[in-house]
């Protein structure tokens, strides 16, 4: 009887230990599970992100590729002119003429860079230069903060020395007249005013460009150093027409290019400008 109990004790044991098999096997599935929902979760938030990422290079996209008509064209050149949907300098027409407007511009600010060389436009300088600034718009600051790209480019010459720059937009490249140097600057978004981050590259300046009268020559293409010499000419001749509007001898010739490298030369818009004499 004593054999009997003790063999019939033992199917309860085994039974029981056959009973916590399937325990840790669910255990191993439930990790395995648990690493697969992981994995999944993270592929999921990979693509949410790379989806929104994709949505906002298509935003960005769409601001070159169908740009909002900001400027009244006065000739079929103008009219094919195309502008970026861009942080741009704010201004008011106060007159419209054939070959030209007058323009109060309010004041903005400008990160700005001495360019190599003693051209405005050649490709290596103008490159050179570009990098620079566009380095302290995407976080080259000691803040490391990535700031919006603006519109246009400003590139002036002629510059006396002691007259305070402010920063502005777009890019402005601007001619030193004792140094004979050429110099850029970006326009920076208005957003910041004067708390603007400080730039890491000693080589550039933050200034801020009070408001102003300008008179504004549009036109399309490249821009060249002759052609620019060209137009300048042709500006002053034609403003000496003006009675309301009177140009210094030694105004700062300021040009703007509002496009990115990539835009065909006939939909690129370029400004010239002079300011008038105070």
């Amino acid at each position: 009887m004593a054999l009997l109990c003790s063999a019939s004790a033992r199917p309860p044991l085994a039974a029981g230990a056959r009973g916590r098999r399937p325990a840790r096997v669910t255990a191993r599935f439930s990790g395995a599970e648990a690493r697969t929902s992981l994995v999944l979760a993270l592929a999921t938030q990979a693509l949410a992100a790379s989806q929104r990422r994709a949505a906002e290079l298509s935003t960005e996209a769409v601001k070159y590729a169908f740009p909002p008509r900001r400027f009244e064209p006065r000739t079929l050149e103008e009219a094919l002119m195309s502008v970026p949907d861009l942080e741009t300098v704010p201004f008011r027409v106060l007159k419209r003429e054939a070959e030209y407007e007058i323009r109060e511009v309010e004041s903005y600010y400008v990160a700005e860079t001495t360019m190599p060389g003693r051209s405005g436009f050649d490709f290596s300088g103008s490159s050179q230069s570009f990098n620079v600034l566009a380095s302290y718009l995407f976080g080259k600051n000691t803040t490391s903060e990535q700031m919006e790209m603006t519109t246009p480019v400003f590139t002036r010459k002629g510059e006396p020395d002691g007259e305070k720059m402010d920063m502005t937009t777009p890019v402005i490249t601007k001619k030193s007249a004792n140094e004979n140097k050429w110099k850029m600057s970006f326009v920076m978004p208005s957003k910041y005013g004067p708390d603007l981050p400080l730039p890491k590259d000693p080589s550039v300046t933050i200034k801020e460009v009070p408001a102003k009268i300008v008179a504004v020559a549009a036109f399309s293409g490249l821009v060249t150093d002759d052609d620019i010499s060209q137009r300048e000419s042709r500006l002053r001749e034609t403003l000496q027409k003006d009675s309301q509007f009177r140009v210094k001898d030694d105004s700062v010739v300021e040009i703007a290019q509002y496009n990115p490298p990539f835009t065909l030369p006939f939909t690129r818009r370029n400004e010239i400008a002079l300011e008038r004499i105070k």
